[in-house]
Parts: C-alpha cells; sequence; structure tokens
C-alpha cells in the first residue's frame, strides 16, 4: 500500500459559498470562470471547496485588493463596495 486514500474535497452549493464569502452568488460564480475557484459539482449542481473558499475568505479579510489562493488564476478581486451614503433629505416645506 502506498498511504491513506486520497480524501474527496468537502464542497458546499453556491448560496454557501456566497454566504461564506461574503459576496453573491454571481460573484462566486464569476470568479469560478475566472479561475479564481474551483468548481466542483456535475451540471446544474456547482459545488466548490470548503477548503479553497476558507483560504480565500482569509486572503480577503488582510484588506485591500487580494490575490487568488495558490493553484487559482492570479487575478485579483477589489473588495465588494459599499452603497455611496445618502445625502440628508430635503427640509420639508409646510407653508403655501
Amino acid at each position: 500500500m502506498t498511504g491513506a486514500p486520497a480524501v474527496p474535497p468537502r464542497t458546499v452549493p453556491t448560496q454557501l459559498a456566497a454566504l461564506a464569502l461574503g459576496v453573491t452568488e454571481a460573484t462566486v460564480r464569476k470568479w469560478a470562470s475566472r479561475g479564481k475557484l474551483t468548481r466542483h459539482g456535475r451540471p446544474g449542481r456547482a459545488e466548490y471547496d470548503l477548503e479553497e473558499l476558507l483560504a480565500l475568505a482569509e486572503a480577503r479579510s488582510a484588506g485591500g485588493r487580494t490575490t487568488a489562493p495558490a493553484g487559482s488564476a492570479p487575478e485579483a478581486a477589489a473588495p465588494e463596495a459599499d452603497p455611496p451614503a445618502e445625502a440628508d433629505p430635503p427640509a420639508h416645506r409646510t407653508g403655501r
């Protein structure tokens, strides 16, 4: 025997991957199509490796623009931007 059998990756569906990373499901799909994440599963059932997601989340929390985890495409992604702050609403005029 040459050692222990390879352990298959623990995977989660797109919705949970997005939740773990704090991004939208569309962002997870985009990152997978660009090679930043490895897509597992079968057609119609995308899943993502939990360890790979945790490494990417850790890199993103390190601040600023991030680089892809080892073994992924070298593309960097900007963190999700907060929506712009709204200006104070105009004062309501009650006079006629």
